[in-house]
């Protein structure tokens, strides 16, 4: 694991939120083993309803797999040159609820993202669920059992590029006591 202590790239947490983009053109350099357990750690850092961490994580980096992506998810096409993916699943046998295991996964792949962008890689959430067709196609592709539901999948890699940032902070959608 990488410890900031150790020299990773540190960023303070309001710069990563404010300046976090989507990477969509990635290098396929190969991830470290030590970048990639830091990202499943911030991942499964996430809150939860009721501490349930609806989890699992199943991480793609076979050329021959990240390449077939994109034929199963029409906005995937970056998979093809990212250096790995992850897929934020939930495991559905461990619901006691289906009302919020979407929101956990959710919470789960921003950690991936923020942990990503302060770790200076780039990665774009690309949706699965509630697509059955991404469901469907998935599954396939990699194998996932039908009692995991694949919510997000998540390509990886040394950015190829340099997304302008844009301030997307507009007072007019706030809303101060009373509507």
């Amino acid at each position: 694991m990488i410890h900031w202590q150790e020299g990773w790239r540190r960023m303070e947490a309001i710069e990563a939120l404010l300046t976090r983009r989507s990477v969509r053109k990635l290098t396929a350099e190969s991830l470290r083993t030590d970048e990639i357990e830091t990202l499943l750690r911030a991942a499964m850092q996430a809150p939860s309803a009721m501490n349930e961490q609806p989890w699992e994580f199943m991480l793609v980096t076979e050329r021959k797999l990240l390449d077939q992506v994109p034929g199963v998810h029409p906005y995937a096409g970056m998979a093809r040159e990212a250096g790995a993916a992850i897929v934020v699943c939930s495991d559905k046998r461990r619901w006691s609820t289906d009302e919020f295991w979407a929101q956990g996964c959710a919470a789960a792949a921003q950690n991936i993202l923020l942990a990503a962008h302060a770790l200076g890689l780039g990665a774009v959430w690309v949706g699965v669920f509630p697509h059955k067709e991404r469901v469907r196609g998935l599954r396939r592709v990699l194998g996932i059992p039908d009692h995991m539901m694949p919510f997000a999948f998540i390509p990886i890699g040394r950015p190829a590029e340099t997304p302008a940032l844009k301030s997307r902070y507009t007072p007019e959608r706030v809303h101060t006591n009373r509507w």
